[in-house]
């Protein structure tokens, strides 16, 4: 099966807002941004593995795979990319939902800020945000100056 940009985009919004939209922010508004342990590498049954979790297949195609899944963190999407820039395409196209990302080498985790922080104290990666205008309560909307 091969997938167009358009397809992985769609595919990247439905996970973003069915599993990250709707979450709200940490206690005290930050995100996780600390260091972690080095970024994970492998299959997406491997990274699932390493987070205890039995992925539950959503796409299976040569560019992109993913499943989601679900541990004692929360429910998450968890995709792997064939390439660099098949990633950062799905990651362009998704982020304009919303939501929260935790971004490793041709893999994302994609859940409510909460579980994407507690994912990478095993998985290491970054953790980056979506669109501010989707993120009701994200970091880039606490209102006040930025200066």
């Amino acid at each position: 099966m091969r997938l167009t940009r358009p397809m992985l985009a769609l595919t990247g919004a439905v996970a973003a807002l069915a599993l990250a939209g709707c979450g709200s922010g940490g206690e005290d508004g930050h995100q996780g941004h600390g260091e972690g342990p080095a970024t994970a590498t492998g299959s997406l049954e491997h990274l699932a593995a390493e987070v205890k979790c039995k992925p539950n297949m959503q796409t299976d195609a040569d560019e992109i795979r993913q499943a989601l899944c679900d541990n004692r963190a929360g429910k998450f999407v968890l995709a792997t990319f064939a390439t660099d820039r098949g990633q950062r395409e799905w990651l362009n196209g998704a982020k304009d939902y919303g939501g929260y990302y935790l971004v490793g080498r041709k893999w994302v985790a994609v859940g409510e800020e909460k579980t994407v922080a507690e994912l990478r104290s095993t998985l290491g990666g970054t953790l980056e945000e979506g669109s501010e205008h989707m993120n009701p309560g994200g970091s880039h909307n606490r209102g006040g100056h930025h200066g």
